[in-house]
């Protein structure tokens, strides 16, 4: 992976304007301004999971299409602001560490106990939100999508981009905007 994400012209629901913007290796790209819903779904519009009404989303020069989300989509994890009872994932008040294990994925990126422990106090973050972004991160994968990151991650999310990944967030958090490389208004 050469570490870039682009969006070109790109409009998702909900969005009055074009968003066009280069999230690269090594840094923090904060999404921020209209609403938390536009920034969801263009968040999810990265994933493959949210329509683009117009323009395109690539990964290292590759068109995310029909033919190549779900090759894509392996790059990313994803941090939702909350989970809801839908999917995969059907309880969360808030799941045991037996059940992050059990979720398919997490058991693929071989999470162990110690490590989830470890990595949740590493985010800095209240337990929900610091468990699934734990959890995201073990996964391991170059692209890291964080919608309404806890201010407590910051420098977590930093640490993440020294790390070598591309991390791109959704938030109008100071401390958040503060540790961002790039912040992309929307």
């Amino acid at each position: 992976m050469n570490g870039m994400l682009e969006l070109n012209d790109v409009v998702v629901e909900g969005a009055s304007k074009t968003v066009s913007m280069m999230a690269k290796e090594g840094e923090v790209t904060c999404l921020t301004g209209d609403s938390r819903e536009v920034r969801s779904h263009l968040l999810l519009a990265m994933l493959g999971l949210s329509p683009v009404r117009s323009g395109f989303i690539s990964i290292d020069g590759e068109p995310l299409n029909r033919q190549t989300v779900k090759t894509l989509r392996r790059m990313m994890a994803y941090v939702p602001e909350e989970l809801v009872a839908d999917g995969e994932v059907t309880v969360y008040e808030p799941p045991t560490v037996q059940e992050v294990f059990e979720w398919k994925e997490n058991r693929d990126a071989a999470i162990s106990n110690g490590l989830l422990e470890e990595e949740i106090r590493r985010t800095m973050a209240p337990r929900k939100k610091a468990q699934l972004l734990a959890v995201a991160v073990l996964r391991k994968r170059p692209i890291l999508l964080v919608d309404q990151p806890h201010v407590l991650s910051a420098d977590y999310l930093r640490q993440q981009a020294r790390d070598g990944h591309i991390v791109i967030v959704s938030s109008d958090d100071e401390e958040i905007l503060r540790v961002s490389d790039n912040v992309i208004e929307l």
